[in-house]
């Protein structure tokens, strides 16, 4: 389970009514929303927040480093709170759907230093693609 509200108590940052209740919509394992369903989600807890208010507040989570942004295929983009924990992520080719994924090993070892042009590399970002139960089951 994320610990994206224990987390942001421990920095200080400043829970309004708004940003706790996005927060609160974040909170999770596997949870990948776009802006719009956070801020659906949102607007069922706190019926007067704002778009804009989603939008700032999930942008300031992505610079804290406590939210990641989440693109796959050009679809929208998705926030992920569990930036904290290594992981890869698993989408369906068909819905979009995106879980959560950590394989064994440190794919950091799986790049050859014949193919890592003298880059120092810091961070691996693998995704699996595949048809998810639901979607092969249709």
């Amino acid at each position: 389970m994320s610990d994206l509200l224990e987390r942001l108590r421990e920095r200080g940052w400043r829970l309004t009514a708004q940003r706790r209740v996005v927060a609160e919509v974040l909170n999770g394992d596997h949870v990948h929303l776009t802006a719009d369903e956070v801020h659906a989600r949102a607007a069922d807890r706190l019926p007067e927040i704002s778009r804009a208010t989603v939008y700032n507040t999930l942008g300031e989570l992505v610079s804290l480093g406590e939210i990641i942004e989440v693109s796959t295929d050009g679809r929208a983009k998705r926030y992920d709170p569990n930036a904290h924990r290594p992981h890869h992520h698993l989408v369906c080719s068909r819905c979009g759907t995106i879980r959560d994924v950590r394989p064994g090993g440190n794919p950091l070892d799986d790049l050859p230093a014949g193919e890592r042009f003298g880059f120092a590399v810091s961070d691996v970002e693998v995704t699996y693609r595949g048809v998810c139960p639901k979607c092969a089951a249709a």
